[in-house]
């Protein structure tokens, strides 16, 4: 038993969920003041700096690499990285700090449709039994007054779900690349090509390419504690935690997000909103355990041979 108790790292995934959702403190007040890419590229640059010892090795890696895994890489780091930080940090410019990182919480949903696609697994009619609950959540979250949505309440929720897919698409395509790429690798890759991508995005879209020199101690700060900090503790508890109490652990994002919203950052959410946070987060815990206790399964693994079987996807912003 002690062994057992010394080996669990549940602790750790709760850590680093608590630290992602710290990053609506750090990134709301930045969103306010500077552009979204700007902000997003200074992020880019301070983690370039951070892994730049594995860099000219896992650009070697990615070279000897199959074409197949060479364009995912480069999908991850300006889709996955790039844009949907960009979409992340400009959601908390137009709408409440709460909603953008809850709605999150919709990637294992994504990501499952994602490798359906990708990766040939089949999605079983079960499936919608926490598909639907999960979107109709989704939508009393995402909208104060979800029988009249406005163009203004529409843009910061599609930021929201907009990120929340990109990053869902990039475990799908992290899990195409494991077979070929160490983590280490894909997590310097991911960066580089991020960095590459904000340098066309921001002047493309207007925004400097420089911070204020005075934010740079906060950029600092979230690059690395909801950045790689939590990302690090995150996979090293992961691998030393049972699946289904890392579920649970995950539950520190939401919650920490909706605290410090609340609390800190004096957001309101009315009372269909409180009902649909409590959905998606329902829903996808649901999800997340009978698809690691269950047999029969809602999406089924492909049997051919080549794609790796993975477990459910995290569902945190990273």
């Amino acid at each position: 038993m002690a062994t057992r108790t010394a080996a669990d790292r549940t602790w750790l995934i709760a850590l680093a969920a608590s630290m992602w959702g710290v990053s609506g403190l750090l990134r709301s007040p930045l969103s306010k003041e500077h552009a979204s890419p700007t902000i997003v590229l200074a992020e880019h640059l301070i983690l370039v700096l951070l892994v730049s010892p594995v860099l000219i090795g896992a650009l070697r890696a990615w070279w000897r690499s199959t074409l197949r895994t060479r364009i995912a890489i480069l999908v991850i780091g300006g889709g996955s990285s790039a844009l949907a930080t960009t979409l992340f940090t400009l959601a908390f410019r137009t709408g409440d700090p709460i909603t953008p990182q809850v709605l999150q919480k919709l990637q294992p949903l994504l990501a499952l449709t994602f490798a359906a696609v990708l990766l040939g697994e089949r999605l079983r009619p079960r499936f919608a039994f926490f598909a639907v609950p999960a979107l109709v959540g989704a939508w009393l979250l995402a909208f104060p007054n979800p029988l009249g949505v406005g163009v203004n309440a529409l843009t910061p929720a599609l930021l929201g779900l907009g990120s929340a897919a990109l990053w869902a698409l990039g475990t799908v395509l992290g899990r195409l690349v494991s077979g070929e790429l160490a983590f280490h690798h894909v997590t310097a890759l991911r960066f580089f090509f991020g960095m590459l991508a904000l340098l066309v995005i921001a002047p493309a879209t207007g925004s400097p390419l420089l911070m204020p020199m005075a934010t740079w101690p906060r950029l600092l700060v979230l690059a690395l504690v909801p950045g790689l900090i939590a990302l690090v503790l995150y996979y090293v508890g992961l691998k030393h935690t049972p699946a289904s109490r890392a579920t649970l652990a995950e539950l520190a994002f939401p919650l920490t997000a909706a605290a410090i919203g609340v609390f800190i950052q004096h957001a309101t959410l009315q009372p269909t909103q409180w009902a649909g946070f409590v959905l998606v987060l329902v829903t996808i815990i649901a999800l997340a355990l009978h698809e690691r206790t269950q047999e029969r399964t809602a999406v089924r693994a492909p049997t051919a041979a080549g794609v790796p079987p993975a477990p459910l996807p995290e569902g945190t912003p990273r």
